[in-house]
């Protein structure tokens, strides 16, 4: 049984700046697209009446159009804050799914917001310790405290492994 490709085929498609191979299926091709899983992508095709048994390339340019649009605005086609990546954001307070460029800008401004932020307390794991007799329980870790000098009342724990 061979697989019979169609002349409208595309090998590779262009969506959000990212190159998705045509040949797979169009619920596992969307994961090449950073900020989109396959939990995503599945419910993102079920929303756009798109088979997710189709492949990337049998995509007509409406279909690809459609997916985009419930991809980059998921909350007018009703899909529940809890399945996106951006709940809350600090800076606007809304509910967002963050894909692509979007998701590296993002991370960025979290990075350079938290550098501003200044941690009293870190707790830092060293190493893992097996006991000598097997157990069936998971091995024990070792913590060690670091307290900065500069103490103010505003103080975070951050957990660093």
């Amino acid at each position: 049984m061979s697989l019979v490709i169609p002349e409208k085929f595309q090998h590779i498609l262009r969506v959000l700046n990212t190159n998705i191979d045509g040949k797979c299926k169009i619920m596992y091709a969307l994961t090449a697209i950073k900020g989109i899983g396959r939990r995503y992508s599945n419910i993102c095709c079920r929303k756009a009446d798109v088979d997710t048994s189709k492949r990337a390339g049998e995509l007509s340019d409406e279909e690809v159009e459609k997916l985009v649009t419930i991809m980059a605005n998921p909350r007018q086609y009703k899909i529940p804050d809890w399945f996106l990546n951006r709940q809350k954001d600090v800076k606007d307070g809304k509910f967002n799914q963050i894909i692509a460029n979007g998701l590296e800008n993002k991370l960025r401004e979290d990075l350079e917001r938290l550098k501003k932020s200044e941690p009293i307390v870190v707790f830092v794991i060293i190493g893992v310790f097996v006991s000598e007799v097997s157990t069936p329980r998971l091995p024990a870790g070792e913590a060690e405290l670091w307290v900065s000098p500069r103490r103010s009342k505003n103080s975070r724990l951050i957990f660093v492994m």
